[in-house]
């Protein structure tokens, strides 16, 4: 048999290889996070008819190169394009995420850990965040004060009961503010000005107490209290009392400033109801200007300090571009609940690909030390609501397919006109 035939077969053969992976890059075009892979040839053993020998001094010989015959070509490499990040795709979905750079998310499915681009993760019953394919993926933990435990990782939980709720507190502080006018037609009529204060108590309920400002002929301002003027949740109580320090408010003639920096607000409570704490309430943002009276309460001292907060509850849940994860809660409340880490190879060309956009680590690619990194530490980011899109090229894989295509067809020739030399030696012995 003729060796050109076999050389034939082997290029059919890379050649079918090449158009195989040509058939998948396309088939992945629109995978989340695919990488393309492409093919490289080798030619293969040599038959060496003649070895190659040096000049001769003595007989005046030059030298000769060897004579070799090919036997044809092998599949060299088969590469993943993986280092090449592909485009962005928006969803909108907080936690469908693209990692910038070439780090890797890490997953985890039973005691192995995985790797993947694709960052399509999903929520499950318990609230864990997974994979499309239920895999867990991996992060660190917080502690109760939001603090980052950089540790071996862990499943990451984003919805659980646990962070359902934030506790309450109670409020400590009101400030009081605006303008206060001595010529307010109120005063004239002989009324009072209401003033509400707002606060919370130790359980997250909300309450509204209201005073009344009464002005004196000297323009001092005294506060006066009604039974059953408390109220909670909107609600009236009965039997609760607010006592207000015995002070007397003035204002500075030549600024309008309120000479009284602050009261005490102390209250009772009936048995068995929730105390209440002493709340100061700060009237040094209080004037009587020449302008129409306009007074407000907020919660907390002028800083924002003390004002309490109710209990909060969940309202969502957003990632942010170091991969930390934060609840927001309906009294205000932002709390860390982990972070998402990446894994880094020192060649990343080396994972090996398992099904389902994974890859694991192997001897060629390094290992994961299982503790992993912050995306940022090698300036990369996360993005939520977007995904990375393959990175497969269509005109490059096209292209590559003709090219494909003709050399099969080139190869299929060596064989044909082998087959035709061989029936023409046959031909002889007629």
């Amino acid at each position: 048999m003729m060796r050109s035939m076999y050389s034939g077969v082997s290029g059919l053969k890379v050649h079918q290889t090449k158009m195989d992976v040509i058939g998948n890059n396309i088939a992945n075009v629109n995978t989340v996070a695919y990488k393309g892979n492409s093919v490289t040839f080798s030619e293969v053993f040599y038959q060496t008819t003649q070895s190659a020998s040096g000049p001769n001094a003595e007989t005046g010989k030059g030298g000769q190169n060897a004579m070799q015959i090919g036997l044809g070509s092998s599949v060299g490499s088969i590469t993943s394009n993986i280092e090449s990040e592909g485009s962005t795709q928006r969803t909108d979905n907080p936690f469908d995420l693209k990692i910038s750079g070439s780090s890797f998310f890490v997953v985890k499915n039973g005691n192995s850990n995985f790797f993947t681009r694709a960052g399509n993760f999903t929520v499950d019953e318990s609230g864990k965040l997974v994979t499309s394919a239920g895999y867990s993926v991996q992060g660190w933990l917080a502690d109760e004060d939001g603090n980052i435990i950089k540790d071996n990782v862990k499943d990451l939980y984003v919805k659980s009961t646990e962070f359902t709720y934030t506790e309450p507190a109670a409020t400590t502080d009101n400030t009081i503010s605006g303008n206060l006018n001595k010529e307010d037609e109120s005063f004239a009529k002989g009324e009072s000005i209401p003033i509400n204060l707002k606060f919370y108590d130790s359980l997250g309920y909300s309450y509204l107490a209201t005073i009344n400002i009464s002005q004196s002929p000297d323009n001092t301002y005294s506060y006066t209290m009604e039974a059953g003027n408390i109220m909670c949740d909107g609600h009236p109580v009965e039997g609760y009392t607010m006592n207000l320090s015995d002070v007397n408010l003035t204002f500075d003639e030549s600024t309008g400033k309120c000479n009284v920096n602050s009261i005490t607000a102390s209250f009772e409570v009936p048995t068995g109801a929730t105390p209440i704490g002493d709340i100061t309430v700060d009237f040094s943002n209080l004037k009587s200007l020449g302008d129409e009276t306009s007074i407000s309460v907020n919660y907390g001292n002028p800083s924002g300090k003390g004002a309490g907060k109710a209990v909060g509850k969940m309202t969502g849940v957003g990632i942010q571009q170091d991969g930390k994860i934060s609840a927001y809660y309906s009294n205000g409340d932002v709390r860390t609940l982990g972070q998402i880490v990446v894994a880094n190879f020192s060649n990343p060309a080396g994972l090996e690909k398992v099904g389902e956009n994974l890859y694991q680590a192997t001897l060629n690619s390094g290992e994961f030390n299982g503790i992993g990194d912050d995306v940022t530490a090698n300036g990369g980011k996360i993005s939520s609501g977007v995904l990375e899109m393959s990175n497969v090229d269509l005109s490059s894989e096209f292209t590559e397919m003709i090219t494909t295509q003709r050399g099969f067809q080139a190869n299929s020739r060596i064989i044909t006109v082998s087959d035709t030399l061989l029936e023409e030696l046959i031909n002889l012995k007629r």
